[in-house]
């Protein structure tokens, strides 16, 4: 068993890495976070009042092998009925942050949290993180826990651009600044982002049009009360098309939630057995019809953005950008609407990038990763979504060698998993990995 392990990453998926690994009696663990407060990450720690979770509590515990540990901690912390409660987004990350913080009281021998930012990892007999400030952590392996990288600039926008016209990422952007009730605002995508940047709009008392443009104009479904049902308890062909009919046909016979849930035990293996032109034949044609109904939102917000929507405030558009033209204080955004021939154009007084998370590593800033991947210690996966990982999370490098001194977890591993956004899927990762480096995968009926 390895005798230290480093963490790059406090946010939701390396918190819960460190506290498996001590949970499983592994090996010490060093946990690295460039913010102020390890325990959050981006989700829950710089989430508004008006953010709630896309899931109930009941599915929200961050132990597998404890699944109602979420609710009975709401309980005990004075929240009443909670199990089918859509709770804000800050009391998940006061849920985070309780279960570091005991989990240092209890072994702060074993766990040390350290501030900085990580821009290097060099591999020799073990893995010796480099911080900017250039002090060097050593372990005998390393954890990318980097969660997901902010958006790409949608063409015509750049940085330069950033600030008073241009909300480049609406997670580190004073999106509402400078706004009246007669500004016209356009978001950039039509996904869960835009949900989020809505109700913050909207919650700060901008009282002003909320133009929100994709491609297809797809806005997330809401959750919805469903009939009992027996699940499948066979994973389907992955071959797109056959996919397709089968869930069709669950749909009509238990409800379309009920027929995509059902799926979620069977996501990774029917990825995994995907060849490689299913995989970009779902991403280009089936991923944003898939994302709405996986994807869904609280009922409450959903009949938000219904009310928005019918008093003309919240518009939604299928379309597609083709040009930017800062103006004074205003952006000139021209688009085509989907099926339309001749372009508009609107102008608005700024635009916010809400097109998702990327992943493709040759477009991001990070140090860290353009680091590593300049000297072939990761490459991109095969769909340059993410990091090239092997189905125990160990990084790929440029020779294609997996190495078990560099690891990779959380959303950046989507190509290998693709069902790896979410807590109940990123809890399994991290409980299975750290359970792998604690040798405590021979335990409980696993291996022999």
């Amino acid at each position: 068993m390895q005798s230290r392990v480093v963490i790059i990453g406090g946010g939701f998926a390396g918190t819960l890495q460190a506290i498996n690994l001590l949970r499983h009696d592994g090996p010490r663990a060093t946990l690295i976070e460039r913010r102020a407060q390890a325990g959050e990450g981006l989700a829950y720690g710089d989430a508004a009042p008006a953010h709630v979770l896309n899931v109930r509590a009941a599915s929200m515990s961050a132990l597998p092998d404890r699944p109602d540990h979420f609710v009975d901690w709401l309980r005990a912390n004075g929240h009443a009925d909670p199990e089918r409660a859509f709770v804000p987004r800050l009391v998940y990350g006061d849920y985070l942050r309780e279960l570091l913080d005991s989990a240092v009281a209890r072994q702060p021998d074993r766990l040390e949290i350290v501030h900085g930012d990580a821009v290097d990892v060099e591999l020799a007999a073990g893995a010796e993180v480099r911080l900017a400030d250039g002090r060097t952590i050593a372990g005998d392996s390393a954890i990318l826990a980097i969660g997901n990288l902010p958006p790409h600039h949608p063409r015509g926008l750049d940085a330069a651009m950033a600030g008073d016209l241009y909300a480049a990422d609406p997670w580190h952007s004073a999106i509402a600044a400078g706004l009246t009730d007669a500004d016209t605002v356009l978001v950039l995508g039509t996904g869960l982002t835009m949900v989020d940047i809505v109700l913050e709009l909207t919650a700060g008392g901008f009282g002003g049009r909320i133009v929100a443009l994709s491609r297809r104009g797809l806005l997330p479904h809401a959750h919805a009360e469903q009939p009992c049902f027996e699940p499948i308890d066979e994973r389907p062909e992955s071959r797109a098309s056959t996919l397709v009919r089968h869930v069709r046909r669950r749909a009509r016979d238990v409800g379309w939630r009920n027929a995509v849930d059902e799926l979620r035990r069977f996501t990774t293996p029917l990825w995994r057995a995907a060849d490689a032109v299913t995989r970009e034949r779902f991403l280009r044609h089936l991923r944003p019809w898939c994302d709405v109904h996986r994807h869904r939102i609280a009922p409450s917000v959903a009949a938000r953005l219904d009310a928005l929507i019918a008093a003309g405030r919240l518009v939604p558009i299928a379309g597609k950008t083709l040009a930017f033209e800062p103006r004074g204080d205003t952006m000139l955004a021209t688009f085509r609407r989907r099926g339309a021939e001749v372009p508009e154009t609107l102008a608005v007084r700024r635009v916010i990038n809400c097109t998702g998370p990327q992943g493709d590593l040759y477009a991001a800033r990070e140090p860290l990763l353009q680091n590593l991947l300049a000297r072939g210690l990761i490459r991109p996966d095969a769909l340059h979504i993410g990091i090239d990982v092997d189905s125990e999370a160990r990084v790929i490098g440029a020779s294609g060698e997996a190495d078990d001194r560099l690891y990779a977890i959380g959303p950046m591993t989507r190509g290998a998993f693709w069902e790896i956004v979410a807590v109940p899927d990123i809890r399994k990762q991290v409980w299975s990995l750290g359970r792998r480096l604690s040798h405590a995968h021979w335990v409980g009926g696993e291996g022999l």
